[in-house]
């Protein structure tokens, strides 16, 4: 052979054992890879149905929740809620009642209040009292409620025969001094441009205040003093009534020892009576015997 040829076979026979080699390292990492794969199977298996169960688990809950939230709402639905209003505060204007819810309480109550809302009758209210008043001055108050700045108030001083003159004073309160002649005031409440209550005020004049009080029966001490007598009268009866039931055995000897007193004086006075009038008709009697006896004689 030629010396070429001898260096090609060299070099084949290097390369046909590196390719052996690769070949079997490659076996060799498959079957370790297949060794190991089993283990790592299992757990990656193990670790798949854990996961699967606590999803099926938290579906389970998000299920039972969904359900007693459904039964929940079924319940609130069937239980139909009455509901009842209160009287309202007031007779005129504006006032508040009560909601009163009378089924579907919470805690097994018969009724509960709800809310309070508000509540209107008619607008016009006649005429209204001062808050206060003094021989020089007088307070108005218009009819509202609270907030009172959510109203508007609108205050005319009437006149006979002639417009009312509105005043700029648009609060609820009015203080007025008191004139020589006797003056009307009107309030008016608005709310959202709508007049819900209307009041009138008379305001008299000091001398007519003075003699209003002077004239004025003095009621109040004859009152006092007459329900106080009742009162002392009614008490005294009643305890005359309660000696009466508790020593009732004396009251009724006491009574029966009276009736019978009274029954021997009567029988006493009956008897003396009848002998009274036998002595007074014995001497009439003998007379008579006399009279027939001189006859009988004298025949």
């Amino acid at each position: 052979m030629s010396p070429g040829g001898a260096g090609c076979s060299s070099g084949l026979l290097l390369t046909v054992g590196w390719l052996l080699l690769a070949g079997l390292q490659s076996a060799c990492g498959t079957n370790v890879t297949a060794a190991q794969d089993p283990g790592l199977a299992r757990e990656g298996e193990g670790e798949g149905e854990n996961e699967a169960e606590e999803e099926a688990e938290s579906e389970t809950e998000a299920e039972n929740e969904a359900q007693s939230v459904a039964e929940e709402d079924v319940s609130n639905a069937t239980v139909v809620k009455e509901v009842e209003f209160g009287m309202c505060t007031v007779t005129c204007g504006v006032g508040i009642r009560e909601v009163i819810l009378t089924n579907g309480c919470p805690g097994g109550e018969s009724k509960c209040i709800v809310r309070v809302e508000e509540c209107r009758g008619p607008v016009d209210c006649g005429w209204g009292r001062p808050v206060s008043e003094s021989l020089e001055s007088v307070r108005l108050a218009c009819i509202h409620t609270s907030p009172v700045n959510r109203f508007k108030y609108i205050w005319k001083l009437l006149r006979p025969d002639q417009q009312p003159i509105i005043l700029a004073n648009d609060s609820a309160i009015l203080e007025v001094r008191r004139q020589v002649h006797p003056l009307v005031f009107e309030c008016s409440t608005v709310d959202n441009n709508e007049i819900i209550a209307s009041v009138k005020f008379t305001i008299y004049t000091t001398s007519e205040l003075q003699m209003k009080r002077s004239s004025r029966p003095d009621t109040d001490a004859v009152l006092v003093f007459v329900l106080t007598i009742g009162v002392i009268i009614c008490i005294f009866v009643i305890f005359i009534l309660i000696f009466i039931i508790i020593n009732w055995g004396a009251v009724k000897s006491f009574w029966g020892e009276k009736a019978s007193t009274t029954e021997i004086q009567s029988e006493l006075s009956s008897t003396r009576y009848k002998d009274s009038t036998s002595l007074d008709q014995s001497p009439t009697e003998i007379p008579g015997n006399e009279d027939d006896a001189l006859s009988e004689w004298n025949e």
